[in-house]
C-alpha cells in the first residue's frame, strides 16, 4: 500500500483520495479548520482556512496548499499546524470578520456557526483590518414561505451556490459583482420568493453561518432532542433530524451520513411538518349520531365497532366486512391490519392504495422476475450509462431521486424520457418520446422491435437466463410500425435513436411511476419494461435493472406486509393449501382461502348491498380514487364505515365512526422504501390529545373480538414478522441500525442490494409480447369527449394534500391548476388564469386555466390535490385488465370556458 505522512507518521493512502479526506481518516471529522467544505459538496477550496504544508520528503521544502481539492500522493509529507499555516488561517478569518457583522449574541446560529467555531480555533481575540461597509447593510429577505436570507452574514463561501448546483441542480443562486463588491444573488438578482427556488433548503443547511437559512431556524441550538427517523411522504424513504424541545417539534434536517438521501430532502420533508399539531387534526374519537359527529370515549368507540362487526359477521358472514389499510402507516401496523382481517374477521377483504397505483408492478415484475419490487438501488445511478424513466416526474413526486436522476443527466449520461407532458427531466433528456396517454405499450414495442431488428439484443443472456423469447421474437418483428407510429404520435426515428441509445449503453436502468401504472394495459407495460432489460441483459448487475418509482412513503411495505385480497404477508398466496396450513398454524386460528375484494371491488359489493362494513385507515378515497361520486354512493350504501385518519378528509365526512390515528413524528416502527429498504421510525413527540397509535387501535379491536395480541412495540411487531416473512427473516430492530437494510435479508443478517444476479426468483425471466389496445374509455367516449385529460401530482403536495395543505406549502402550490397547450386555449378562447369547466361522462368541474407548451394538442393534464376542485368526479372505472388499479391517466373530456367564477363546495357538482 501506498504511504503519506501527517506530521511525520505514515500512514496509508486511498487512490483519487483529497489530503483533507486522508487527515479525517486519520485525525477524526476536524483535522484541519474548514469553511467552503461540506461533506455532500465536491471540493471547492475558496477559503483557504484548510491549508496545510506539504514537503514531498521529510525535512524538505514545503508548499502551502489547500487540503480540499488537493489529492494526496505518495511520500506527501504533510504538517498541519505549522507556525506559519496557523498565522495564515488567522490572518483569513480576520479578513472576513472585517465584513461580517459581530453580534454573535443575537445571531440564530449563536453556538452553531461554523464561522464561530473556526474564529475560535484560530485564535481571534481581535481584528487588526478596519471593518468593511458592503455587506452589512444588507436587507433581509423574508419574502418566502420558508427560505430566508440575511446576506450581511455570508462570507462568500460558495457553499449555497454549490448546493444548489450540485445537489438539487436548481442553480438559483450564484455569485455577482467582483471583489469586495461579490454578493450571492437569487435568480436574476430578486428575492426568494420570486426566484426559481423550490425550497429544499440544501443552500440553508449547507450555508456555514446564518446568511441563509429558514423560518424554524433550524441551525439553531435551541432543541434539546434530535430524533433521526424517516419522511412521511414518498417513497425515496429519506431519512430526517428532528429537532424538538419539551414535546414540541422545532425543525428538520437531513442527516449527511443517511444512504438514502445523504443531507438533502424536499421541501415537504424538510419543511411540511407543521401538520402535526395543527388546530384541525383529529383528538378524540367520534361517533356519528343523528347525523352529527359527537366525541366518545374510546372504550366507547371500540364497543360500538366491536358489536356492529360480530353482529355482521353472525348475520351476513366475514366476507360483508372489508378492510383498507394505509402506505402511510408502518410496516408493523399494516401487518396487523391484514392479520385483523384475516385472523379475527375471516376473511382476504383486505387492500391498500397499491391498488391504486402500483398493483401491476407487483404484479408484472412476480410474473417476468418472481418478485414485485426494485431490482437495484438508487446508488446505481453513479454506476449506469444511460437512464429511462418511463411515466414519472421524479423531480415533483420523488425529489431526491429525482434531482440525483438530473444530476448525472447534467453530468453527460444518456437520458430517455418517455411521458406526455414535457416534464422537467424532459428537458434534460437526449430523447424525450412524448407519446399520447394510453399508449406505452406501442411505444415500447416499437423501442423491442428495433432492438431485435439492429441486432442488439443479448443473446447470451437470453439463452441462459430467460424463456418464451422465440415467440416474442417473432411477434414483435411482425409489428405494424405505421400503425404505432400512427398512435402513439412519436415519429419512428426518435423511437429508434432512444431505443438503440438504450440498447447500446454498457449498463441502462430504467425508472417507472404511475404514468405506467395507471392504465388499462398497466400490467403489461410492466412486463414489457422487464421485457427490454431482459432483451439487452440489463439484469442482475451495477447500475442496471427495472426500478419502480414507488408513491407513497411505505406502499412497498405494505404490500410486503400482505395488504393485498390474493397474497398474505411475504407475497405467498392465500388460495394454497401449504400456504394457507402455514398461516392457520402462525396465527392459531382458521384463515381463509378464497381471494377477497379489491379496493374497485369493495365499492361495488356495497353498491350490490353485499358489503356492510368497511375500516379505512389513512386513505382519503372519496379524494383521490376514481369516479368520486360512485365512492360515495358506496359508503352511503354501508352500514358501517370506520375512518382512521388525522384529519376530517371527504371520506371521514361519510364516516359512522372516527378514529384519530398517529402522524409518523408520533409512532415508531418500520417503512420499506421503493429500493426495498427497511429503516427504523421512531417517534419524537407523543401523538397530539387522545389519539392513539393505529397499530395500538388495531391491538385494541383484536383482543376485544376475542384474539389474543400482545401491546403494540415496534421490535415485538418486527420480531414476529420476521417468522412468517421470508425475506423479513434476518430484520430484527437493533440490526437496523441507522441506515436499514434492504431485502431480502439472510438469517445472519446479511442483506441484498441487486436482486436477480445469478437466476431469478422463478427461475428464468419469462418474456411476453403484448400487443396494444386502445382504452375503452375513448373507444366508447371519444367522439363527444375529444380531449384526453391525464393526472399527476406536483412537487409541494401529496396525493389528497391533507398534511402539505395544512403548512406553508400550500402559499407556494395554492391550487390545482388545468395544463392546456396555447393551440387549444386558442380554439377555445381560453386565456391564462381563466376558469374552465372540464365535463366528462361522469361529471364536470370548473378549475383554471395554465396554458403551456408541456402538453401536445389535445392532451390536458392537472393534479386532484385540492377538494375545493375535486378532479376524480371526471375520471372513470376503467382499470387496468389484471391488477385493476384505475385509469387515472386517460380521461375522455371536453372543455369549454365556465359559465360561473366561484369554486364549488368540496365534493358537489357543476351545474
Amino acid at each position: 500500500m501506498k504511504k503519506a505522512y501527517i506530521n511525520n507518521k505514515a500512514y496509508e493512502i486511498n487512490n483519487g483520495e483529497t489530503i483533507l479526506s486522508f487527515l479525517k481518516r486519520y485525525m477524526g471529522d476536524k483535522p484541519v479548520p474548514t469553511l467552503c467544505d461540506a461533506p455532500n459538496l465536491e471540493p471547492f477550496g475558496s477559503c483557504r482556512v484548510c491549508s496545510v504544508e506539504v514537503a514531498l520528503e521529510a525535512g524538505g521544502r514545503t508548499k502551502t496548499v489547500a487540503s480540499c481539492h488537493t489529492p494526496v500522493q505518495e511520500n506527501f509529507h504533510i504538517y498541519t499546524e505549522t507556525e506559519s499555516v496557523k498565522r495564515l488561517r488567522k490572518n483569513i478569518i480576520e479578513l472576513v470578520l472585517t465584513d461580517h457583522p459581530l453580534d454573535c449574541l443575537t445571531c440564530e446560529v449563536n453556538g452553531n456557526c461554523e464561522l464561530q467555531d473556526v474564529a475560535a480555533s484560530v485564535g481571534i481575540r481581535s481584528v487588526r483590518y478596519p471593518e468593511g461597509k458592503t455587506h452589512l447593510d444588507r436587507e433581509k429577505d423574508l419574502s418566502h414561505a420558508y427560505m430566508t436570507s440575511d446576506l450581511s452574514k455570508c462570507i462568500n463561501c460558495y457553499r449555497c451556490v454549490r448546493a444548489c448546483d450540485e445537489v438539487q441542480g436548481q442553480f438559483v443562486l450564484s455569485m455577482a459583482g467582483r471583489g469586495f463588491e461579490s454578493r450571492i444573488i437569487k435568480g436574476m438578482d430578486t428575492s426568494f420568493a420570486d426566484s426559481d427556488c423550490v425550497s429544499c433548503g440544501a443552500c440553508s443547511q449547507a450555508c456555514p453561518t446564518s446568511a441563509i437559512s429558514d423560518i424554524f431556524e433550524s441551525k439553531s441550538i435551541v432543541s434539546s432532542t434530535k430524533t433521526r427517523t424517516v419522511c412521511t411522504y414518498c417513497g425515496v424513504g429519506c431519512n430526517l433530524e428532528v429537532a424538538s424541545t419539551n414535546g414540541n417539534i422545532q425543525s428538520i434536517r437531513a442527516p449527511y451520513d443517511a444512504e438514502v438521501n445523504s443531507g438533502h430532502t424536499c421541501l415537504k420533508g424538510r419543511y411540511a411538518f407543521s401538520f402535526y399539531d395543527h388546530p384541525e387534526r383529529l383528538r378524540d374519537p367520534m361517533i356519528k349520531r343523528n347525523g352529527t359527529f359527537e366525541k366518545v370515549t374510546w372504550d366507547e368507540a371500540y364497543d360500538f365497532i366491536v358489536d356492529k362487526f360480530n353482529q355482521i359477521k353472525a348475520t351476513e358472514g366475514p366476507d360483508a366486512i372489508a378492510g383498507i389499510s394505509s402506505s402511510r402507516c408502518t410496516n408493523e401496523e399494516n401487518y396487523l391490519m391484514q392479520k385483523f382481517i384475516r385472523a379475527v374477521v375471516g376473511t382476504n377483504n383486505i387492500d391498500g392504495c397499491a391498488r391504486v397505483c402500483h398493483s401491476p408492478t407487483a404484479l408484472g415484475m412476480q410474473r417476468a422476475f418472481g418478485t414485485g419490487a426494485a431490482t437495484n438501488s438508487v446508488e446505481d445511478l453513479h454506476y449506469t450509462n444511460c437512464m429511462m424513466v418511463i411515466g414519472a416526474n421524479p423531480t415533483a413526486a420523488h425529489p431526491v431521486t429525482g434531482a440525483r436522476i438530473k444530476q448525472q443527466a447534467m453530468k453527460g449520461k444518456t437520458l430517455i424520457v418517455i411521458d406526455p407532458r414535457k416534464t422537467e427531466l424532459a428537458k434534460y433528456a437526449d430523447h424525450h418520446l412524448a407519446l399520447r396517454p394510453g399508449t406505452n405499450v406501442a411505444v415500447l414495442n416499437m423501442m423491442m422491435h428495433y432492438i431485435l431488428k439492429e441486432n442488439l439484443h443479448d443473446q447470451e443472456f437470453l439463452s441462459a437466463r430467460t424463456e418464451g423469447f422465440d415467440g416474442f421474437k417473432e411477434e414483435i418483428l411482425n409489428l405494424d410500425i405505421d400503425k404505432m407510429e400512427a398512435v402513439s404520435g412519436v415519429d419512428r426515428e426518435q423511437v429508434r435513436a432512444a431505443a438503440i441509445a438504450y440498447a447500446s449503453a454498457e449498463n441502462a436502468m430504467s425508472f417507472h411511476g404511475l404514468g405506467v401504472t395507471e392504465h388499462s394495459q398497466g400490467t403489461y407495460t410492466v412486463q414489457q419494461i422487464a421485457d427490454l432489460a431482459m432483451i439487452t441483459g440489463n439484469i442482475g448487475r451495477r447500475g442496471v435493472g427495472v426500478n419502480p418509482l414507488r408513491g407513497q412513503n411505505n406502499v412497498q411495505g405494505s404490500a410486503d406486509m400482505g395488504v393485498q385480497p390474493h397474497q398474505g404477508a411475504g407475497y405467498l398466496d392465500v388460495t394454497n393449501p401449504d400456504i394457507n396450513k402455514a398461516y392457520k398454524d402462525f396465527y392459531g386460528v382458521e384463515v381463509p382461502s378464497e381471494i377477497g375484494y379489491k379496493i374497485p371491488e369493495m365499492f361495488d359489493a356495497a353498491l350490490a348491498g353485499q358489503l356492510k362494513a368497511i375500516w379505512i385507515i389513512g386513505e382519503d378515497v372519496v379524494q383521490t380514487d376514481p369516479n368520486t361520486q360512485k365512492v360515495i354512493k358506496a359508503l352511503k350504501n354501508t352500514d358501517l364505515v370506520i375512518v382512521q385518519e388525522l384529519f376530517m378528509t371527504e371520506t371521514a365526512k361519510y364516516a359512522d365512526v372516527i378514529l384519530p390515528g398517529a402522524s409518523f413524528l408520533e409512532k415508531s416502527g418500520t417503512f420499506t422504501n421503493g429500493e426495498r429498504r427497511v429503516q427504523r421510525v421512531n417517534a419524537v413527540v407523543k401523538p397530539v390529545g387522545n389519539s392513539k397509535v393505529d397499530g395500538q387501535i388495531i391491538i385494541d379491536v383484536m383482543n376485544r373480538m376475542g384474539y389474543n395480541q400482545a401491546d403494540y412495540t415496534p421490535d415485538g411487531m418486527l420480531e414476529e414478522i420476521s417468522q412468517i416473512v421470508p425475506f423479513f427473516k434476518g430484520i430484527s430492530w437493533s440490526r437496523l441500525g441507522k441506515n436499514g437494510l434492504q431485502w431480502p435479508v439472510a438469517e445472519d443478517g446479511t442483506d441484498t442490494q441487486i436482486l436477480h444476479t445469478e437466476t431469478f426468483k422463478r427461475g428464468l425471466g419469462r418474456i411476453d409480447f403484448f400487443p396494444f389496445e386502445e382504452s375503452n374509455e375513448l373507444l366508447e367516449h371519444q367522439e363527444e369527449y375529444p380531449f384526453i385529460l391525464t393526472t399527476n401530482r406536483n412537487l409541494e403536495h401529496y396525493n389528497c394534500g391533507a398534511m402539505t395543505r395544512r403548512t406553508n406549502n400550500v402559499e407556494i402550490s395554492t391550487e390545482d391548476l388545468l395544463w392546456i397547450n396555447p393551440a387549444d386555449a386558442e380554439a377555445k378562447g381560453i386565456k391564462d388564469g381563466e376558469l374552465i369547466c372540464v365535463k366528462s361522462p361522469r361529471g364536470k368541474v370548473d378549475i383554471k386555466a395554465f396554458v403551456t407548451d408541456g402538453v401536445k394538442p389535445g392532451v390536458l393534464s392537472t393534479t386532484f390535490h385540492f377538494p375545493e376542485i375535486m378532479v376524480n368526479n371526471l375520471t372513470s372505472d376503467v382499470h387496468d385488465s389484471q391488477a385493476m388499479c384505475p385509469e387515472y391517466k386517460v380521461v375522455a373530456v371536453d372543455i369549454r370556458k365556465a359559465k360561473n367564477t366561484a369554486f364549488r363546495k368540496a365534493g358537489e357538482l357543476v351545474d
